[in-house]
């Protein structure tokens, strides 16, 4: 492959404009919607005299680019271009509002080069669309001023069992909003509004900037945070750009959930932009969760983040089931016991009915004839494949010919009619898919949920059960142990003082003795220590190219080229290319973490020159969520 180079991008010229142009600063360098991946860099404009008042720093322009006319930030005044040529004059000002503080630019471009990415896809994730008819009910002002003296630090509050974790949140936030403003990353929709609830009934009025909320909301929420200070403002996974006052705090909820990953391009994630916020804004950040994601366990290893967490202890029991039974035979006398005491929380891995389906003579799996597996969405379905969806009527084994079906791998709504049938006289209360219930009553029923979606019980459950806890653990994905831990935890937490934990696994796993000590220091420290010795992440960086497969190899053997040529650093290991499906394969680049900048930005340069080239066919992403 041919050592990368840097290229110029042709500044957009054109005939001045026929009008007078502001005295002083008469350019404005401008970030640009181009819609084209390697023209990322700021185009400098003239600015009319009649506008030059409305053209500040973050405020929305229109602008000529080619043939036609696009939106543009400003990000900068000049008296003098960057270029000697007459330049085209920016057409008017889309609204009088700024929606960016000089942080909030310093944040986009640092994420943009962090994630080889164009600034304007990062602005999309930003700063939300303009409504116009909220600009009009603003008043021009300028945005808050910051502190100069704020410090920043960084912690991880471990969360304690017995408690609800948004009061505890809540209760952070509303300590730390007395020196600042205070920003509520939460995962998903139901965490955001249980949280404003809280707030709401402790008369704190929250700014939501969501995309739950109305557009004309959000957008509202937003203009009046960039002139208030010391206010609670909560929302998703985007709201991490959010501007803020120097020494503001930013609160990160359940910090481990894949949710704070940006599915699109370029696949940012909440975690890391936290943690450059420190530098830019000078903001604290305060992550949240039963069990650190290993990333944030690397830098509490390093000391880099304070880890704060609480001295408990919890009754936990295990039991293995060595016939494959849903209920471990010494299970029953706990759980009768728990439910003479209120609400027993059952939850299963999977909905559905029976997801996986072997012949009960051979067990051999029931394949559909295109080879797919079958299920059955309920007890009296016929089996249904899960690749092309056709029912095969009168179903027998292909080996044996036999009819008899043994059920596999059981759904939330097989394990209702098994446990129904060993407690009869008690209640049973589904939440799971379409139906999650938000809180139940606390008294004598069994509730069946699937992992996240458990309701809440004033008071705390008597006793909690996580069936075939072994699948948890036992996904395809560098991700697994930590999600299952992550569940164990807050699932266990929902007990009430007094309630016992009955687990459907082995006692040996290392789980049960974490949840025992309400420590999960051991099980986390022990997979950092593998991936260290494979040279995985966390203990390194890394990137995955999605690519044409009929491309993958040449690409792949250019970029070890790279390596061999010390264009790249000489640990830089290439793996694949592998196969993801039919037609596009991947390369994993992984590398040391002080190789950051030099490998991404070999990759970004990479890019660019497929854009130039016309080849959109392939995507970038550093540091993703899993392998």
């Amino acid at each position: 492959m041919a050592t990368p180079r840097l290229f110029k991008l042709k500044s957009q010229v054109a005939a001045a404009p026929t009008g007078p142009l502001a005295g002083e600063l008469s350019y404005a360098r401008v970030w640009v919607d181009t819609g084209v991946f390697h023209l990322d860099t700021p185009f400098d404009y003239q600015v009319p005299e009649d506008i030059a008042d409305e053209v500040k720093v973050g405020v929305r322009v229109q602008v000529a680019f080619g043939q036609r006319q696009v939106e543009g930030l400003v990000i900068e005044r000049v008296q003098s271009a960057q270029a000697r040529s007459k330049f085209k004059a920016i057409t008017k000002v889309l609204s009088p509002h700024s929606v960016a503080t000089i942080g909030s630019l310093q944040l986009i471009e640092a994420v943009a080069n962090r994630w080889a990415s164009n600034p304007w896809e990062i602005i999309k994730n930003a700063i939300p669309a303009r409504v116009a008819s909220v600009d009009k009910g603003f008043l021009r002002q300028d945005v808050l001023s910051n502190r100069a003296n704020a410090t920043a630090t960084i912690s991880y509050v471990a969360l304690e069992p017995y408690v609800d974790p948004c009061i505890k949140i809540v209760d952070l936030a509303i300590e730390a909003v007395k020196k600042a403003s205070v920003l509520i990353i939460a995962p998903d929709e139901a965490d955001i509004e249980l949280l404003d609830e809280i707030l709401a009934s402790k008369g704190v009025n929250a700014l939501r900037i969501d995309s739950a909320i109305a557009r004309s909301e959000r957008y509202a929420a937003f203009l009046t945070l960039m002139r208030t200070d010391n206010q609670i403002v909560l929302g998703a996974r985007n709201a991490i750009f959010a501007p803020l006052p120097l020494g503001s705090t930013i609160i990160v909820v359940k910090e481990s959930s894949p949710s704070f990953y940006e599915v699109r391009n370029p696949g940012w994630n909440v975690r890391d932009i936290a943690l450059m916020r420190t530098d830019i804004d000078r903001a604290s950040v305060v992550f949240t969760g039963y069990v650190p994601s290993l990333d944030v366990a690397a830098l509490i290893e390093a000391k880099k983040i304070k880890y704060i967490n609480t001295n408990a202890k919890i009754a936990v029991k295990s039991f293995s089931s060595e016939d494959s039974s849903l209920l471990p035979g010494r299970i029953f006398a706990d759980i009768r016991s728990g439910l003479k005491d209120g609400a027993v929380l059952f939850v299963l891995p999977r909905k559905g009915y029976a997801n996986g389906i072997l012949c009960a003579h051979c067990k051999n799996t029931a394949l559909c004839p295109c080879g797919g597996p079958l299920h059955l969405i309920n007890k009296d379905a016929q089996p249904n494949c899960r690749i092309c969806g056709a029912i095969s009527n009168d179903w027998s084994c292909s080996y044996c010919k036999r009819d008899k079906k043994y059920i596999v791998s059981r759904g939330i709504d097989r394990a209702a009619e098994e446990i129904s049938k060993a407690f009869p006289s008690y209640p049973i209360i589904l939440s799971f898919g379409d139906v999650i219930k938000k809180r139940v009553e606390a008294k004598r029923s069994i509730i069946l949920s699937t992992p996240g979606a458990a309701p809440h019980v004033q008071g705390g459950y008597s006793a909690v059960v996580i069936l075939e806890g072994m699948s948890y653990f036992n996904h395809d994905d560098l991700r697994a142990n930590e999600r299952a831990s992550e569940l164990f935890f807050e699932t266990v937490a929902m007990l009430k003082p007094g309630g016992v934990a009955l687990l459907s696994i082995d006692g040996s796993h290392p789980i049960v003795s974490s949840l025992i000590r309400w420590n999960p220091v051991t099980i986390v420290k022990r997979e950092l220590a593998q991936r260290s010795e494979i040279s995985f992440p966390p203990s390194v960086d890394s990137a995955v190219l999605t690519i044409p497969t009929a491309q993958a190899s040449a690409l792949a053997i250019g970029i070890n080229k790279a390596v061999e040529d010390l264009r790249l650093p000489a640990n830089t290991r290439v793996l694949g290319p592998t196969k993801v499906d039919a037609t596009t394969s991947k390369i994993v680049i992984l590398s040391s973490a002080d190789s950051r900048n030099t490998v991404t930005g070999f990759l970004h340069e990479l890019m660019r020159r497929r854009s130039i080239a016309k080849k959109a066919d392939s995507t970038l992403r550093i540091n993703p969520y899993s392998l």
